[in-house]
């Protein structure tokens, strides 16, 4: 299969089951919410370093929040309840709490609820009130400038992790263009977060190492500079490649941002480098969730 000229690989993306959040920042203007998603979703690449995969969904206008003002949307992605309560509670705690002008509200419904302001109330030191609105407890904790307003629970969803797809190109400016633009075309759509900086991973990696302590090392297959030490997978005329990995609330919308990525990445052709789109698996053997390249493209 090729798109525009370029090689789609007849492989597939392997990713895994998490669980999954995504609340809603709200400030006195669009400048402070934004600063607490930003701040609130920093070291948030991995859950292998992290803890938690996060990024900032939309912004929203004052017409569609709870308080009427504007706010912005966070997705956390976590690989069980245990660690995204802990991640969501610190962050909250850390980056939301002490913002100016915040309040936080939950941005998703189900069954399954975890703690928002329940624990974070505590910071009010016995100050703290709680108003309650049809079933939805709210907190109101004092602070400098006024009171920190946070919806009690939030609730959390089944979600996948780890889609993905590799640019292969002829240098590393050709790479990284192809990847800006399919991240320019995926951020328009809902409940995916791309992690990584910028939304795009140099550092390819493959379960496990030849150094006993590590979960995760280089993926040498896909490294331009070791192609004649190892079994390589690039042929001659790669210099770069760069991935794209994404989560979302469902199967469906990963396969559909990885469709839309591949199609504006193979937009610029082999007219500027670049050769071949692919992905990272594991054989298989380790998630859940096989997203054939092929099948997402036809």
């Amino acid at each position: 299969m090729k798109i525009n000229g370029v090689e789609i690989e007849d492989t597939f993306a392997e990713a895994f089951g998490m669980t999954a959040t995504r609340i809603l920042i709200t400030a006195i203007n669009e400048k402070w919410a934004m600063q607490a998603a930003t701040t609130m979703t920093g070291f948030a690449t991995s859950v292998i370093g992290c803890g938690v995969e996060a990024g900032i969904g939309r912004a929203l206008t004052a017409k569609e929040t709870p308080d009427g003002r504007p706010g912005v949307t966070v997705l956390l992605f976590g690989m069980s309840e245990k660690d995204l309560k802990k991640q969501l509670e610190n962050r909250l705690g850390q980056c939301v709490l002490t913002c100016p002008t915040t309040a936080v509200f939950s941005d998703i419904e189900s069954e399954k609820k975890i703690p928002l302001g329940k624990n974070l109330r505590f910071f009010g030191d016995g100050f703290q009130i709680s108003k309650k609105f049809g079933d939805k407890r709210y907190w109101r904790i004092p602070v400098m400038d006024g009171e920190f307003i946070c919806e009690e629970n939030t609730s959390r969803v089944s979600a996948v992790g780890g889609g993905n797809f590799l640019v292969l190109a002829e240098t590393q400016q050709q790479a990284l263009a192809a990847c800006e633009t399919a991240i320019e075309a995926m951020h328009i759509l809902p409940n995916i977060i791309l992690p990584f900086p910028g939304g795009i991973v140099r550092s390819g990696s493959k379960v496990g190492s030849k150094y006993k302590t590590l979960m995760a090392s280089s993926n040498e297959a896909y490294c331009p500079t070791l192609r004649g030490l190892t079994k390589s997978q690039l042929t001659p005329d790669i210099g770069a490649v760069m991935e794209i990995v994404i989560d979302g609330l469902t199967e469906d919308e990963v396969a559909e941002s990885m469709r839309v990525g591949i199609n504006a990445a193979c937009s610029l052709g082999p007219e500027n480098g670049i050769k071949k789109i692919t992905a990272g698996n594991y054989g298989g053997k380790l998630g859940q969730y096989h997203f054939h390249l092929r099948e997402i493209m036809a």
